[in-house]
């Protein structure tokens, strides 16, 4: 598959989000031999970059699930272990009382890196990714957090996640090259992070897109269907809608690398090949228009 640059790493450029094998709108989960199935499946279609973190889980009381799936995944895949690249997220809580909380403060944090550690089965994260913003605590005192465990060796590169362009420069200046990467949600149904995805083509920053695809329970499998120009390029190619999403999203900019979720193999192997999907300029500029973008 081709390669996009992640802050010190080269991935995929098509990514697997793995959070719906653990939790998603409609509250249907695969049981664990399918969900690994489809970690699996993602490794052997040529995905190098999985997208996990601690709250993903069927309820408060299982933090981590996702975690110690994808963990249980990759260490029974065949392949080169090596090559894999497991971004996490954290910051967000879960408790009986209150379900998705948050907390940036560095107890907690660095408790929070400790558990993913211990979850992921390894010593080091590949990148840790602060999940969304604590309106309790000034933003550049998290990020200072962060950067009190990136430099204690616990990760080795820094993102952020649903950061305005604000947060995103309060970042950039409080951790330097440490930050590699933002990750917002953006898709036909939700394009309005396209600021923050054209501040991170000019800064380097590679920009995820979760939900890509416009989320789980039926979100992702009718895109044709509510963005019809979608489904009419990908008759012209002979492909489904969804990889002209994924190929239209990589068609914006060099930085961005789409995370689609997935809980069935048949999925995530029919989004991994929109990497090789090319669309012409004035396919991308149509699409663009038809949510409302001017690209």
């Amino acid at each position: 598959m081709k390669q996009r640059t992640l802050g010190p790493f080269s991935v995929s450029a098509i990514g697997l989000g793995a959070m719906p094998l653990s939790m998603n709108n409609d509250n249907e989960l695969p049981d664990r031999q399918s969900a690994i199935a489809t970690v699996h499946a993602a490794l052997d279609a040529g995905v190098t970059l999985i997208d996990t973190a601690d709250i993903y889980a069927p309820s408060w009381d299982a933090m981590g699930h996702n975690e110690e799936l994808v963990a249980e995944a990759l260490a029974s895949w065949g392949g080169d272990r090596s090559s894999i690249v497991v971004t996490t997220k954290g910051g967000i809580t879960r408790t009986e009382e209150k379900d998705f909380g948050r907390d940036g403060s560095l107890p907690y944090l660095r408790g929070a890196v400790e558990s993913s550690l211990r979850r992921l089965g390894t010593d080091v994260i590949d990148l840790y990714q602060y999940h969304r913003p604590d309106r309790w605590i000034v933003y550049g005192e998290i990020m200072q957090n962060l950067k009190t465990l990136h430099d204690e060796g616990k990760v080795r590169a820094l993102g952020i996640s649903n950061a305005s362009i604000e947060e995103i420069q309060i970042a950039q200046e409080v951790l330097g090259d440490a930050l590699v990467s933002v990750q917002n949600e953006f898709s036909p149904r939700h394009p309005g992070s396209y600021k923050e995805l054209t501040y991170c083509a000019d800064a380097g920053l590679a920009f995820l897109p979760w939900s890509p695809l416009g989320g789980t329970g039926g979100g992702g499998r009718s895109v044709g269907e509510r963005f019809r120009v979608f489904s009419e390029v990908g008759e012209a190619h002979g492909v489904s809608p969804q990889q002209v999403v994924l190929a239209w999203e990589l068609a914006l900019a060099d930085t961005v690398i789409p995370i689609p979720g997935a809980r069935r193999a048949a999925s995530i192997t029919d989004s991994a090949k929109a990497a090789d999907l090319q669309l012409n300029a004035d396919e991308v500029e149509r699409l663009s228009y038809s949510v409302g973008i001017d690209a």
